[in-house]
């Protein structure tokens, strides 16, 4: 009788035993580190014709892909421990370079995401040097999440754009997206002109 009661209780206790189901986890994304706070610090080059304050946690390189006599004020802010680079161009108003072509110019490079934006927004401010300063954010995941541009209508005209070295991604982005749009706009309300040479 035991010989026929261990393997039916062996038999039972298996039975009983449901198999596992798998269920596969939620999607997620790495983790974003931002820096702990904002600080800044003075970009001020002999010859260039702005200045501004840029976060202490980048570097400023000149901009070596677009090189060139034209293009001498070009810069680019890389954010290392982010993965960010806020690309920096320059143009002086002239009677070849208007303000119109300028703006139109950049406006047509923030709109050309508008096949991947969800949305385009705009928002206009002036600095307390007089320098009307417009931020582009682009909805969803275009290439760049904030561009800007500003100027004084007469003499000087800068854009900037923040890009990431990765696929974009407005989900994944966001943390350090969020802050950087703080950075960005402290560098457009420290911003000033200078004349050039001097």
């Amino acid at each position: 009788m035991r010989k026929l009661l261990i393997p039916f209780a062996m038999l039972s206790v298996l039975a009983a035993c449901k198999p596992e189901v798998y269920y596969p986890k939620p999607s997620g994304y790495f983790k974003i580190d931002t820096p702990a706070r904002h600080e800044y610090q003075l970009f001020e080059r002999e010859g260039f014709p702005y200045s501004f304050e840029y976060p202490v946690y980048s570097k400023v390189m000149d901009d070596t892909l677009f090189a060139g006599e034209g293009n001498k004020y070009w810069i680019n802010i890389d954010i290392p421990g982010l993965g960010g680079m806020i690309n920096i161009t320059y143009k002086p108003v002239t009677k070849e370079q208007p303000l119109y072509k300028l703006v139109d110019d950049s406006w047509g490079l923030s709109y050309f995401h508008h096949e991947k934006a969800d949305y385009i927004d705009q928002k206009a401010r002036t600095n307390r040097n007089g320098i009307e300063c417009v931020i582009f954010t682009v909805g969803g995941n275009a290439a760049t999440r904030y561009q800007f541009c500003a100027t004084d209508s007469a003499h000087h005209f800068m854009r900037g754009a923040l890009y990431f070295d990765v696929t974009p991604n407005a989900d994944s982005l966001k943390p350090a997206t969020d802050f950087l749009l703080q950075d960005i706009e402290h560098m457009l309300m420290s911003l000033k002109w200078h004349d050039a040479g001097k």
